[in-house]
């Protein structure tokens, strides 16, 4: 199935209440009215720091393509969420936020249909993170160049040690040099004129970060979610050394992992000729875990 840019559903901006009653940015990828019955399943996007999921569009566009429903929402003190740019009201609201839109999502879905999580970065953690931790099930999950090793200095250990005591809530510059995001020079300039990306990390969510890549990585010999990770060999804003420690202690008949070697850390927004092989295999990859629903023989004859 390959959808025409007439033929694709608009997608729909709405407001979520989290179960502390802060409001989150959800945005909507539907499939086109009359193609619900071939949907492989329901895609949650789960985008990096300083960033907002409207910078996947083009993303859900492809996952459509292949025939999944998209849903992605603001990350709290991202994009147009609650929240101050980068802060973090406590340790682990991330995964609760992630844990009530799993619940909502589940509650719409088709019945029977797979759910699986896509994490970019500091998503990628959050997701990883979240299934390490068995918070809610669910049935696969993508790594797109996850923060799972901060390669933090000797200073930046130091004052980790240090901050999130005595101010979790300050927030300074996150360090991410946007040059390095992709080799299409038209990326890190969109990214820097767009008004919903930001470059503010608090002390907490910096804690959050520089511990949970660790606890993550350790859990990888148990793994059993199904799990595609994809990372970039020229990773200058996360240390590619997380994805190869995980890859190499997690089950080959669980998690499916490659390097590209030449890329830098945004995989889906990399120049068309070097995101093409991420494209393929994730494409692949899905297809291969969700395969198309059984035909009703009563639609067949239709």
């Amino acid at each position: 199935m390959t959808l025409d840019d007439d033929e694709l559903a608009p997608s729909t901006l709405t407001t979520f209440t989290a179960s502390d009653g802060e409001n989150l940015a959800v945005q909507d990828w539907p499939l086109p009215e009359g193609e619900t019955h071939t949907q492989r399943g329901t895609v949650l996007l789960v985008h990096g720091l300083g960033e907002h999921v409207g910078r996947y569009d083009a993303v859900a566009r492809r996952l459509n393509d292949w025939g999944f429903c998209v849903r992605g929402y603001d990350q709290y003190g991202h994009g147009e969420s609650a929240g101050p740019r980068g802060g973090l009201t406590r340790d682990l609201r991330l995964l609760d936020d992630l844990a009530d839109m799993v619940d909502a999502l589940r509650a719409r879905m088709p019945a029977g249909r797979p759910l699986v999580l896509l994490g970019h970065s500091m998503g990628g953690l959050v997701a990883a993170r979240f299934v390490a931790m068995n918070l809610r099930p669910v049935d696969a999950l993508v790594l797109s160049s996850p923060a799972l090793d901060p390669g933090l200095n000797a200073v930046q250990k130091l004052l980790l040690a240090t901050l999130p005591r005595i101010a979790p809530d300050l927030r300074v510059g996150n360090g991410l040099d946007a040059q390095y995001l992709s080799h299409d020079p038209a990326v890190p300039a969109a990214y820097l004129a767009d008004p919903l990306c930001h470059d503010r990390i608090s002390a907490r969510l910096a804690r959050f970060i520089a511990e949970g890549g660790p606890a993550t990585v350790a859990r990888a010999a148990h793994w059993s979610v199904p799990t595609l990770l994809m990372w970039a060999g020229s990773d200058k804003l996360v240390n590619p050394a997380g994805s190869r420690a995980f890859a190499a202690a997690a089950p080959a008949g669980v998690v499916q992992s490659h390097c590209f070697g030449p890329l830098y850390h945004e995989l889906f927004n990399e120049s068309p000729g070097l995101a093409a092989p991420v494209f393929d295999l994730l494409r692949q990859w899905l297809q291969h875990r969700c395969p198309l629903p059984a035909v009703n023989p009563a639609r067949a004859a239709l």
